[in-house]
């Protein structure tokens, strides 16, 4: 007889703690907690030259009708991270009917401000290009990301530069999902963030927030209310208020309980009950705002 779900709860937190207390990274703990029955996985997929250069599709099972999409972009400020720590990301959203698109791109010190989001553009050209074969609907695409993955996002939703260079536009984008990003961060604090933007000649035009404009594609912007990485205030807070101003669907959220690295592990099972990111996000997928 299956257990209650308060108790299934309470035993996958317990092999949760146990494993942090075996040493094991948390995003690999997390891992080892996600099911893999409500997905179907193509990894590996190059779309540029690059090692790099790939991306892993995760693919909701029995699609009756083509699925939105959501092209996602990890954070590790510019210098670390892979697509296969974040497969709890690619379960949360196929489990939910959402086709999952987890992209690596270049690092520093690989690279700096802007190729890696020459790299995330080109992702999303490859998305929109080849969804179709993965059950993905490619008039219903989204972009989203954590940190400063959420920055990769919001250039690309914001900047049309980025997009222009891969034939795509802004326009081609039903919304974008912050979740705890740097949209307004000069001058750079952050030591090892610094060398990625030129600091202390960071370009201004290298900031999200200086790129908004009327008919920018609808934003959810969610942060955590004690991030001590990120300051929500003036980022995601600083960012809403400029995106409403410009006219363009912005809805601002801010949860008490996560911090600025477990406001994505509330993505996964074992934290769901943190804060309700995932249906948050669905909601908004499944019923964008008026543009």
């Amino acid at each position: 007889m299956a257990l209650p779900w308060r108790q299934r709860f309470g035993a996958m937190l317990g092999v949760f703690l146990s494993l942090l207390l075996s040493a094991c990274s948390p995003v690999k703990v997390l891992n080892a907690l996600t099911p893999a029955a409500t997905y179907t996985k193509t990894a590996g997929i190059a779309y540029g030259a690059d090692p790099r250069q790939k991306l892993d599709v995760y693919v909701p099972r029995q699609l009756a009708t083509p699925a939105p999409v959501v092209v996602f972009f990890y954070g590790g400020s510019w210098n670390s991270g892979a697509r296969e720590d974040y497969a709890f990301v690619g379960e949360a959203l196929a489990s939910r009917g959402i086709v999952a698109v987890l992209a690596d791109y270049r690092l520093y010190p690989q690279v700096r401000y802007p190729l890696f989001l020459e790299d995330a553009a080109h992702a999303v050209a490859w998305t929109k290009a080849h969804i179709r074969e993965f059950a993905g609907d490619p008039q219903r695409l989204y972009l989203m990301g954590h940190s400063s993955g959420a920055y990769n996002a919001a250039m690309l939703a914001l900047d049309p530069q980025l997009l222009g260079a891969v034939g795509l536009t802004p326009a081609d984008l039903r919304g974008w999902i912050g979740l705890a990003g740097p949209y307004d961060f000069l001058p750079i604090k952050n030591p090892d963030v610094r060398p990625v933007f030129f600091w202390p000649d960071s370009p201004p035009q290298s900031q999200p927030i200086n790129h908004v404009s009327q008919g920018a594609p609808a934003a959810l912007l969610i942060a955590a209310t004690r991030d001590d990485l990120v300051n929500p205030t003036r980022n995601t807070g600083g960012l809403a208020s400029r995106l409403r101003a410009a006219g363009v669907p912005v809805q601002e959220l801010y949860y008490a309980r996560p911090s600025h690295i477990t406001l994505v592990a509330t993505l996964s099972r074992p934290l769901r009950s943190l804060a309700p990111v995932l249906d948050q996000v669905v909601a908004f997928i499944r019923h964008p705002p008026p543009q």
